[in-house]
C-alpha cells in the first residue's frame, strides 16, 4: 500500500504553498488507494502553537482533505531520542563544542579565502582529553552526523533523475546541545515507523533528500523503498515563479477564506498542473481519478491570482443560497443570491450589491441626463412590483424618449446602482424598491 504524509509545522496559519502539498499527497493517495497520515512537527514548543493546530485541521477539512491517521511529534520524544543514542553507540555521529559564533566566524574566514563553507570536521580531530577539557569547563556538544564521500543518485517522480554529491554538504546537526533532536532526524525517524513509501514536498526541501537518504540507511532502512516527489515553485500566469511564487505562496487559506474564496476554487487551480484533463470545480476526492503526479512541469506551476479569481467566479455562479447563507450579509435572502451570484468573483463582494439593494448608496450626479432621469422618474410603474417591472420601465421609456441600448439603460443603471455594471436590474429592481429608486434618480438628476 502506497502510504504518504503530510507534515505541518503549527507555528502559524496553513499557506496555498502548504496546501498544495497536503493537496497532491491526498490525491496520490486517493488515486492509489493508499493512505495518508497527517504529522505535525510540534516539537519547537516556542513556536508551536495548539491554536495554529486547530487552525490547520480546520482549513484541510474546508478543502476536502481527508487523512486517515495523525500525530503530533510532541508526543513521540522517546521515540527519537533512543534513535539519537543509537547513533551515538553506532559512531555516526560526533561531538562538536564550537558555539554558534564560533562556527559563524570560522565559516566568514573560509569564505573570505575563497573556500567552501562546508564544516571543515575539525571535531573529528578532538582528542579524548580535549573533549575531556571541554566538559570540565561546562560546554556541553552538539551531534553532527558523519556523511559519506558519496555522489548519491535516485529517480525524482517529479523533477526526474536527482543526485547529491554529499562532500560539498555539511555534515549535519542531529541532536543539540540541550539534548533535542533536530527536526530532520525526528523526521526520518517518523518515517521510518510509520511505513511511509512516498515522500512529496516543496521542491525547497529537495537540498535535504541526500542527507535523508544516507539517515535512513544508518538507522537500518534501505533507502530504495523510499520515492521522492518534489513539487517545484508555484508560478504564475506566464509560468514565471520569481517573486510571484513567495506572494501567491504565502497567501492563508483562511485569508483567502475570508476574502469569499471558495474551496473547490482553490483546489481545482491547484490540482490543474498534474491533470491530464481540465480539472472543473467539485468535490476534492473527486479529482483523485484523472490525478497524475508525473504530469506536473518540472520548472514551476502556474498559479495566478487572476485565474484563482476567474475559477471562484464560476463556482460562485452555480453555488446553492443553502451553501452560502451563513456567510451572506444579514438578511440576504435567495431571491437576492440568485442576482448577483453570477456577476460576483469573491463572495464578500455581495455585501456591496446588499448595500444596493437594501441599503443606502450615493449615485453620481449626471447633469447632462438631468432631463431623462426625471421623465425616468416620472414613468416609474406603481408597486407592487414583480420580475417584470423592469422591461416594463423599459418599453415605456424606449416609447416616450426613443433611446434605446446604453443610451437608454448605462444612466438607470448608474443612477440605481452607482454602478456601469452589474447583476441584471430586471433581478435587482424588485429588491431595491420604487422608494429607494425614487431617491436615487432624484439625487443623479440633481
Amino acid at each position: 500500500m502506497i502510504r504518504v504524509r503530510f507534515a505541518p509545522s503549527p507555528h502559524g496559519h496553513l499557506f496555498v504553498s502548504g496546501a498544495r502539498v497536503a493537496l497532491m499527497n491526498f490525491l496520490h493517495a486517493r488515486r492509489h488507494k493508499g493512505h495518508l497520515l497527517l504529522r505535525f512537527d510540534d516539537t519547537d514548543r516556542d513556536r508551536s502553537k495548539p491554536a495554529y493546530t486547530e487552525s490547520i485541521l480546520h482549513d484541510l477539512r474546508w478543502l476536502g482533505i481527508a487523512w486517515d491517521e495523525t500525530f503530533n511529534q510532541s508526543d513521540r520524544l522517546s521515540l527519537y531520542e533512543e534513535a539519537a543514542q543509537s547513533l551515538i553507540a553506532a559512531g555516526r555521529v560526533y561531538p562538536c563544542f564550537e558555539s554558534p559564533e564560533e562556527l559563524r566566524a570560522k565559516q566568514d574566514f573560509r569564505v573570505k579565502r575563497g573556500q567552501s563553507p562546508v564544516y571543515d570536521r575539525a571535531m573529528l580531530r578532538l582528542t579524548p582529553e580535549q573533549r575531556a577539557a571541554a566538559e570540565a569547563g561546562g560546554k556541553k556538544p552538539h551531534w553532527r552526523f558523519r556523511l559519506s564521500n558519496r555522489t548519491l543518485e535516485w529517480p525524482d517522480i517529479v523533477l526526474g533523475p536527482r543526485q547529491a554529491k554529499l562532500p560539498a554538504v555539511s555534515d549535519p546537526i542531529l541532536i543539540r546541545a540541550d539534548g533535542s533532536v533536530a527536526p530532520m532526524l525526528a523526521s526520518v525517524v517518523d518515517d521510518m515507523a510509520s511505513g511511509i513509501t512516498h515522500v512529496i514536498r516543496a521542491e525547497d526541501n529537495a537540498a535535504n533528500t541526500g542527507i535523508q537518504i544516507e539517515l535512513f540507511s544508518a538507522l537500518g532502512m534501505d533507502p530504495s523503498r523510499l520515492t521522492f516527489g518534489h513539487l517545484p515553485p508555484l508560478g504564475g500566469a506566464e509560468g514565471k515563479a520569481a517573486g510571484l511564487a513567495g506572494r501567491i505562496g504565502s497567501m492563508s487559506i483562511r485569508a483567502l477564506r475570508g476574502d469569499g474564496v471558495q474551496a473547490s476554487a482553490i483546489v481545482a487551480c491547484l490540482a490543474q498542473p498534474v491533470s491530464q484533463t481540465r480539472v472543473k470545480p467539485g468535490p476534492t476526492a473527486g479529482l483523485a481519478e484523472h490525478f497524475m503526479l508525473s504530469s506536473l512541469s518540472r520548472t514551476n506551476a502556474k498559479f495566478d491570482t487572476a485565474n484563482l479569481l476567474r475559477v471562484n467566479r464560476e463556482v460562485l455562479r452555480t453555488t446553492d443560497f443553502a451553501d452560502v447563507a451563513d456567510r451572506l450579509p444579514s438578511g440576504a435572502t435567495e431571491a437576492f443570491w440568485g442576482a448577483v451570484r453570477g456577476h460576483i468573483d469573491l463572495l464578500n463582494e455581495a455585501r456591496g450589491w446588499w448595500d444596493v439593494v437594501s441599503g443606502t448608496i450615493v449615485p453620481p450626479e449626471m447633469e447632462d441626463e438631468r432631463a431623462f432621469l426625471r421623465l425616468a422618474e416620472e414613468s416609474l410603474p406603481a408597486e407592487p412590483w414583480d420580475g417584470d417591472v423592469w422591461s416594463a420601465w423599459l418599453a415605456a421609456l424606449r416609447e416616450s424618449t426613443g433611446r434605446s441600448g446604453g443610451a437608454l439603460i448605462t444612466p438607470l443603471r448608474l443612477a440605481l446602482t452607482g454602478e456601469e455594471q452589474g447583476p441584471d436590474l430586471a433581478d435587482l429592481l424588485p429588491l431595491i424598491g420604487r422608494a429607494r429608486a425614487v431617491g436615487r434618480l432624484g439625487v443623479a438628476s440633481g
